[in-house]
């Protein structure tokens, strides 16, 4: 007998919201759409199941950061050759691809496993204000921002 509550997967309900980032702090923005995500905003959260929503963010170009982060930040990537490392600072990488800002930060947020890599699939992350996802017709996520800043 199993106390443990295990929602139905094929009665999940999945909502697609959509995320406006303009003029908003970085890390702030990336933590409420890993919750989302994940499925922390439901009472049906389970650890070890999908249960989150789809995440639509749009004008990921206008993304902020606070401090010297714009020119001191570092992006990193390898080629997987010898020597293969190239490093790129945060204005510069926002100039060339603004999307891969907001998705290595809410990657990072998200379990190191299968279920992770399952997770970071719903989230689709937009440079302009145009998205192909109005046919789902999302849902507006407020980010609520904290005062002083």
């Amino acid at each position: 007998m199993t106390k443990t509550y295990v929602p139905p997967v094929d009665t999940l309900e999945r909502k697609w919201y959509i995320v406006d980032a303009a003029d908003q702090r970085l890390g702030r923005l990336s933590t409420e759409i890993a919750k989302v995500l994940r499925g922390k905003n439901k009472p049906t959260y389970t650890p070890n199941m999908d249960t989150g929503d789809f995440v639509v963010v749009i004008n990921a170009d206008k993304v902020t950061v606070t401090g010297n982060k714009r020119e001191e930040k570092l992006y990193r990537r390898h080629s997987g050759r010898p020597g293969g490392m190239k490093t790129e600072t945060f204005a510069k990488l926002q100039n060339r691809l603004p999307e891969r800002i907001i998705e290595q930060a809410v990657k990072g947020m998200l379990p190191k496993n299968a279920l992770g890599r399952k997770l970071f699939t719903k989230l689709k992350v937009y440079a302009g204000s145009d998205h192909p996802h109005q046919a789902q017709s999302p849902e507006v996520l407020v980010i609520q921002t904290v005062l002083g800043e």
